[in-house]
């Protein structure tokens, strides 16, 4: 079922399209409200989920647990590479796991499988500050 489209939900789209990388609602509804546009928390949550769900935002589970959207940049499946410092974000293709997800669910008698694969570390750019800290 579509979402009816407010300025509430815009507004959320817009934040989410303006942030770097993936942002928790929670952080995302921060953001609005210093803006003082007094969009609740519900309706961030509710528009992000119901982005996810018509493909118009990537979600993901953080390594603490945590749920994370980001606007989408490339149709389709997908899969992504995540600096834990900065966010940074980079859409892969990720052949290879593909073609493992699809061997490995045939191999148990499984079929229309579905898989999500994300790949947490540092960015080049992060990794050469944190050497020049040390």
């Amino acid at each position: 079922m579509a979402q009816r489209n407010t300025w509430q939900r815009e507004r959320v789209r817009e934040a989410l399209t303006d942030a770097r990388g993936f942002v928790s609602a929670q952080s995302l509804h921060a953001t609005l409200r210093e803006e003082n546009t007094g969009i609740g928390l519900a309706t961030v949550y509710r528009t992000l989920a119901g982005m996810a769900a018509q493909g118009e935002a990537d979600s993901l589970q953080s390594p603490e647990g945590e749920n994370l959207f980001r606007a989408c940049t490339s149709a389709g499946h997908h899969h992504h590479l995540i600096c834990r410092s900065c966010g940074l974000t980079v859409e892969i293709a990720a052949t290879d796991v593909e073609q493992w997800a699809r061997a490995t669910a045939a191999q148990h008698g499984f079929i229309e499988a579905e898989h999500v694969v994300d790949i947490f570390g540092r960015c080049a750019s992060c990794a050469a500050a944190q050497r020049e800290q040390a």
